[in-house]
């Protein structure tokens, strides 16, 4: 762990009790024009999450939808470190950094109809910090606890600010029913220390099983928080997408429905919020789960 002397805005991973404590930086950084409407950033700047309807048109669904089944019955890359297998059974879970594995991908990760929105609403030239496909199989797709990805990436990645934030783009149905997303509106901007410290190589477990005492906020401030924000889910047809800050707090329920619930996740990050050492683990985590190169 890097021990020099610097500034943490967001300290997490403590001994003793967890303090909430306000957010210092904005949510939408900065004026300038883009895709987005006044009323849509201010949508997002009070909830911490924005739908976009038909972001993928039914004919890129079934392309990038074939593409995932691709990906998933790879048998070099899923012997690969990209891939996350079910906690309960050898079906896959995730595969990470999949603008390197699949040109389909890439070219949907740095098309302008997202980066432009990333630029809008970040005030800088960005890139992307982490992507992934994400199955949640039926009959068996494990649950998300609730968490903040801001507090993973700046304890174990480095990422200075919340300067970054998620795009969630359906490939199927997102009903109520097959652990859809939920979210806290309003929860990005408070920030949640968690306790304890962070083991070696703590991604090879939390990435397969949430539910992990490191790393999420305890049930108490977590019922503090739906108690002052309620809980929303996130639901829609395929080729919709949600945006959602880096701080919002966010999980969703397992999938016992015979209807898999995939997408794409993509994170932009501002170029002036590139990674630096951990703020709260031993070494940083590799590669595939967060991007050093800084060149999109």
């Amino acid at each position: 762990m890097n021990t020099t002397m610097r500034p943490d805005l967001y300290p997490t991973r403590v001994t003793g009790e967890a303090v909430p404590q306000p957010r210092v930086d904005p949510t939408v950084w900065g004026e300038a024009p883009g895709p987005l409407s006044t009323e849509q950033l201010r949508r997002y700047e009070s909830s911490g999450y924005l739908v976009l309807d038909n972001l993928l048109s039914p004919q890129e669904v079934e392309i990038f939808r074939a593409e995932l089944q691709r990906l998933g019955t790879d048998p070099v890359l899923r012997a690969s470190e990209r891939v996350i297998l079910e906690p309960e059974s050898d079906r896959v879970r995730s595969v990470f950094e999949v603008e390197k594995v699949s040109e389909l991908f890439a070219g949907l990760l740095h098309s302008p109809r997202l980066t432009d929105i990333a630029r809008q609403v970040l005030d800088s030239d960005v890139y992307v910090h982490q992507s992934r496909v994400n199955y949640k199989p039926g009959f068996g797709g494990a649950p998300f606890d609730w968490h903040s990805d801001f507090e993973t990436w700046h304890s174990e990645d480095g990422m200075p600010r919340p300067r970054a934030f998620s795009v969630s783009i359906a490939l199927s149905e997102n009903h109520p029913f097959n652990g859809p997303l939920m979210v806290m509106p309003g929860t990005h901007r408070t920030f949640i220390q968690t306790v304890g410290e962070t083991p070696p190589d703590f991604h090879k477990e939390s990435l397969r099983v949430q539910r992990l005492p490191v790393g999420s906020p305890d049930q108490e401030h977590l019922s503090r928080m739906a108690e002052q924000y309620g809980i929303e889910q996130v639901t829609g047809p395929a080729g919709s997408a949600v945006m959602f800050d880096s701080n919002l707090l966010h999980g969703s329920n397992g999938n016992i429905t015979p209807f898999a619930r995939s997408n794409i996740f993509i994170v932009y990050n501002s170029v002036v919020n590139t990674l630096e050492a951990p703020f709260a683990a031993p070494k940083p985590r590799p590669q595939h789960l967060g991007n050093r190169e800084f060149t999109g």
